[in-house]
């Protein structure tokens, strides 16, 4: 019986950790898409209206 609530435990830490990291990773990919859009945006101001 020590052996099931071993592996219970371990399949919520692997089912909490792939919603955590969903959650995270979600995040950090809209960040880094939006600083993406802000650099291209800042590129192209100083290309052409600094003119």
């Amino acid at each position: 019986m020590e052996n099931f609530a071993y592996y219970a435990f371990c399949l919520v830490a692997i089912i909490i950790g792939i919603i955590v990291l969903k959650k995270v990773a979600g995040c950090l990919m809209r960040t880094l898409f939006f600083a993406a859009i802000i650099a291209v945006l800042a590129a192209l101001y100083f290309i052409y209206f600094k003119q």
